[in-house]
């Protein structure tokens, strides 16, 4: 999924975390009635500082933000072990893999209040049942986004990226899950497939493709789409492709109508978190309604908080497809899922496609 980035508010402790108790100590220590402290290892750009500043006034925790770009480098890191981090932000493939890894806690809800103000759709989902290890934040999609201007006409399909009229000038995100959505979904499987020949499809679709293609890219091919660089491309929803969409009225941002895919990101406890009462505080205030809407108001991201809608001060920003996609597309978008076992099948193809 595509993030904007700004700049790192680096975790000052963590280093120290890593190195010893008494570091921990050091930097704010374990909770033993002093929650002074925060360490918050989140999507870059999905944060806005107005949350950060807003919650250390009010609770006067001191936060320390470090960012990560992929859900692959953040699951790693938990993994290594020692991190000093209390607060994660995972999408909802990564929320299983934690889960699985035993790498984030069990949330306490008798310590949680707001639960009630999170949209239908984020509330016990499968990828995480009774939310039991992760507070819904951020959502977004996965679908279409091409330039009219070069296409002549709307897309609605998946099938406008195997389009021959359109050789040299469509992309693909570098992102293998990602990229076997449009194969999986466009021959007819669904986007959270686990069985062997219908990947093995949607491997051959995207081999088949690949000659088409101007590239995979997932930095800036939605500045390559504004341009006209490109006419078409699969496109990450969010405050990046919102931009494009916003400021050009050639450039179109869709779901498909096979379905495309929904991403959350949300935040979890992670094991061992030094100032776990600190981390409950932060849980409680990023799901109140005013605070839902700063990551709409100041980060260009849809909140997953129904109650903060009308708090949503800029009605453009609420009515761009990139950001907000109609009900009736967000009912029908799938989740992108761990697939567990079948991750193989996957690496073994996105190799193949890679190389040919």
């Amino acid at each position: 999924m595509q993030k904007t980035t700004r700049p790192k508010r680096r975790v000052a402790c963590i280093a120290l975390a890593v190195a010893s108790a008494l570091a921990l100590t050091a930097c704010g220590g374990s909770d033993s009635g002093e929650a002074n402290e925060l360490n918050l290892y989140a999507w870059a750009g999905e944060v806005p500082d107005s949350v950060i500043e807003a919650f250390e006034k009010e609770t006067g925790i001191s936060v320390n933000v470090d960012t990560f770009d992929s859900n692959e480098t953040m699951i790693a890191k938990l993994s290594a072990g020692n991190t000093g981090y209390d607060i994660v932000e995972p999408s909802q493939y990564a929320v299983q893999n934690l889960a699985g890894q035993n790498l984030v806690d069990p949330i306490d809800y008798s310590r949680v209040q707001g639960m009630d103000n999170v949209m239908d759709k984020f509330v016990n989902p499968g990828f995480d049942p009774e939310n039991k290890h992760a507070v819904p934040w951020v959502w977004g999609t996965t679908g279409l986004l091409y330039n009219q201007a070069c296409t002549k006409a709307p897309l609605t399909s998946w099938n406008s990226l195997f389009d021959p009229a359109y050789r040299g000038k469509i992309y693909m995100l570098d992102n293998m899950l990602a990229s076997y959505i449009v194969g999986l979904q466009s021959t007819g499987s669904s986007a959270t497939s686990t069985d062997e020949a219908e990947i093995e499809r949607a491997t051959e679709k995207l081999l088949q493709q690949k000659p088409l293609l101007a590239g995979y890219n997932s930095t800036n091919y939605y500045d390559l789409v504004a341009a006209g660089d490109a006419c078409a491309s699969l496109a990450w929803g969010g405050s990046s492709v919102g931009k494009v969409v916003a400021a050009n009225p050639d450039v179109k941002y869709t779901l498909p109508v096979e379905g495309g895919t929904l991403w959350v990101d949300s935040f979890s406890i992670a094991k061992g978190a030094p100032h776990p009462d600190a981390a409950y505080q932060w849980l409680n205030f990023v799901l109140r309604p005013e605070v839902g809407a700063m990551a709409t108001n100041d980060g260009s991201l849809a909140t997953t908080n129904q109650a903060a809608q009308t708090l949503i001060t800029d009605p453009s920003v609420r009515e761009n497809p990139a950001i907000f996609v109609s009900d009736d597309q967000l009912r029908k978008a799938e989740f992108i899922l761990d697939p567990g076992e079948a991750m193989k099948y996957y690496q073994d193809g996105w190799t193949r496609i890679k190389a040919s």
